[in-house]
């Protein structure tokens, strides 16, 4: 495995693909959302249980600005051994990563802008971990993903990951929240800009179940540690913030320019939670942890 080096040892290669994967900066980034403390709480709970330790090598797969990124440095100081490798798609989020990441002086840390499921182009040996916090979803090609991910990992190694963006992640008791929402943004789009969506969705929308999940990875050779299902609720700056996001509108509103898409999704939602005297609305997440066998 390629080193970061002596000293302080904050390393980042970029430059190396073009942006585009799930991973959104400037003005429609995840960044807002990912502020909120019930966003921490479901990804602090992902790290727990992978088990993190001083003297481990860790991957994070998708480490955007470096949010998750300082929870597992937290657990990996301590040992001179200790080194995690984040990777992302956008070379923007790895810079704020780098002054994010920058106290933390006694683990090597290394940021590459890489794809998720190009793991053997930019590591070279074995890890103890590999975590994918909320971004699976965005894969198209799993199947190559997970075969990457066993091969980086040492026998016995955890992959964990979760997703709020599943065939699941909507309770049955939302429903009624989620079509007044989506026909009232449809409308308010229509009638104040003259758009309409397209039918086609991104790949953030074509999700699997927690079984499909499941059976993926048995088939690449992981055994299921942990599997839960967790109801998490979302306030209205929540849902603001989130229809904020690139990912999320192209999702929801696939094809509409971002401005009048991000309005309108805001707009309706401010709406239907005073109409539905809702405070928040649940959204489940999934959290796997799966070892090699």
């Amino acid at each position: 495995m390629a080193r970061a080096g002596s000293g302080h040892k904050l390393v980042l290669h970029e430059g190396m693909m073009s942006e585009g994967q799930g991973t959104s900066t400037g003005e429609y980034s995840f960044k807002a959302f990912a502020s909120h403390d019930y966003y921490s709480a479901v990804t602090e709970s992902l790290i727990e249980a992978s088990e993190i330790a001083p003297g481990q090598k860790v991957i994070e797969l998708a480490c955007g600005t470096g949010m998750a990124s300082r929870m597992i440095l937290e657990r990996l100081r301590g040992a001179r051994e200790s080194m995690l490798i984040g990777i992302d798609v956008s070379s923007q989020a790895l810079r704020e990563a780098m002054g994010q990441l920058a106290s933390f002086r006694d683990v090597a840390v290394q940021l590459v802008q890489n794809r998720a499921e190009q793991l053997s182009v930019v590591v070279k040996g074995h890890v103890d971990r590999v975590l994918f916090t909320n971004g699976i979803h965005y894969v198209a090609d799993k199947d190559t993903l997970l075969d990457e991910v066993n091969t980086k990992l040492t026998k016995g190694g955890l992959f964990a990951f979760n997703t709020a963006f599943f065939h699941g992640s909507n309770p049955p008791e939302t429903e009624q929240f989620y079509r007044r929402w989506m026909m009232r943004a449809i409308r308010t789009l229509k009638n104040k800009y003259n758009l309409t969506p397209k039918s086609e969705k991104v790949e953030s929308r074509r999700q699997l179940t927690a079984e499909e999940y499941t059976a993926l990875l048995q088939a690449h050779g992981f055994t299921i540690v942990r599997k839960e299902i967790t109801p998490v609720p979302i306030n209205l700056q929540g849902w603001l913030d989130i229809s904020g996001y690139e990912d999320f509108i192209q999702g929801t509103l696939p094809g509409v320019p971002l401005e009048p898409a991000c309005k309108s999704l805001q707009e309706s939602v401010r709406q239907v939670m005073a109409e539905l005297h809702l405070q928040a609305v649940p959204r489940n997440w999934l959290s796997v942890v799966a070892a090699k066998a």
